[in-house]
């Protein structure tokens, strides 16, 4: 079967084995599949990650010199069984999942192994337990959605959100994105987003943003007066005197580069709390005092749960999240490679 294989930095497109379900495994074939800003990370710093994962407990069983193909944003039709496997979706079923597989060698990330092939593949081995059917005639792209848009699920499940709370989303890139979707679909507000690009501002805009800012031309944190949140421990204590609880900031880091979380930290209003889903992987520089008199909470976030990935699936099928905003061009396997770059130009 053909797929786009990473190979020492470079995507090429070529044969590779075809594949056999093992126990608690099923054949799909790959209906689509979104690239993600890891996968292109990955294509020139997959020995960074995977030493940085390694240092983080995770399983080291992926040869950043060997053969890879990505790809954990699919949406895939069942094509086959293992030899005895229940068989709950009938063959033809369009189907998501949360991308890990359960091999010889334990629990892989499926599109980040050198032996279970990813979405960029024809065909892939998904683990049988994990299938959940595209439900109400969601199209193959929207479907696929459901991994990057669980991802900001996360984020704003980890939050400590209050009902008089006000959040700002800083980078609109896939996943400040998600951030936004989700707390609009849980009736969050106000949220304001704020990205350099006007491109994506206008994508955070149609995905319920109440407040879009070009920190270009002003700093996003001007905002939460408007929004309503006291900035200084001083003012927060004036409206608690006043008989009222003060809202307090949520603010999301969506963009992963250094110097980022040590901005929020200095113009963060006091109190607030920052999820950190943006991956930086560099060493970054923070002071703490800064924090420490600020009384920040800091709090990392990273992938989703089984019933998160499943929730998102539902609010997109649901009408309550539309991604089709976000779906920006198809392309083919033979056109994997030029999207990667594409992709890479327009960041």
């Amino acid at each position: 079967m053909r797929a786009a294989i990473a190979r020492k930095g470079q995507l090429v497109c070529e044969e590779i084995a075809e594949l056999e379900p093992a126990l608690g495994q099923v054949l799909v074939k790959t209906l689509c599949c979104g690239i993600c800003g890891s996968d292109l990370h990955a294509l020139h710093h997959l020995h960074d990650m995977a030493e940085a994962s390694k240092r983080a407990g995770a399983p080291g069983t992926l040869d950043p010199d060997g053969d890879i193909v990505f790809g954990h944003e699919f949406c895939a039709e069942v094509l086959d069984y293992a030899p005895g496997a229940e068989k709950r979706l009938k063959v033809g079923t369009r189907v998501v999942t949360v991308p890990v597989l359960f091999g010889p060698s334990g629990m892989v990330s499926i599109g980040y192994s050198n032996t279970f092939p990813g979405g960029f593949a024809e065909r892939m081995l998904v683990a049988d337990p994990m299938l959940i059917e595209v439900p109400n005639g969601l199209s193959d792209r929207q479907a696929a959605m459901t991994e990057p848009f669980a991802v900001g699920a996360h984020a704003v499940a980890r939050a400590a959100l209050e009902e008089s709370g006000a959040a700002l989303v800083v980078g609109c890139g896939p996943v400040g994105l998600a951030v936004i979707a989700s707390l609009k679909a849980k009736g969050y507000g106000p949220v304001a987003a704020a990205d350099f690009s006007p491109a994506r501002r206008a994508m955070a805009e149609r995905l319920g943003a109440d407040i879009v800012v070009d920190p270009a031309k002003e700093s996003p944190h001007a905002k939460w007066s408007d929004m309503g949140v006291p900035a200084t421990g001083a003012e927060q204590m004036m409206e608690r005197m006043a008989g009222r609880t003060p809202k307090r900031a949520v603010i999301f880091e969506c963009v992963g580069s250094p110097g980022v979380l040590q901005s929020l930290i200095e113009a963060a209003p006091a109190g607030s709390q920052i999820i950190v889903a943006g991956v930086c992987m560099e060493v970054d520089k923070i002071e703490p005092f800064i924090a420490i008199t600020k009384q920040l909470d800091f709090r990392f976030v990273f992938g989703y749960s089984p019933e998160e990935f499943a929730a998102t699936l539902g609010d997109i099928a649901e009408g309550r999240i539309d991604v089709a905003p976000v779906i920006t061009d198809a392309v083919g396997l033979e056109g994997v490679a030029g999207a990667f770059l594409a992709i890479r130009k327009a960041r």
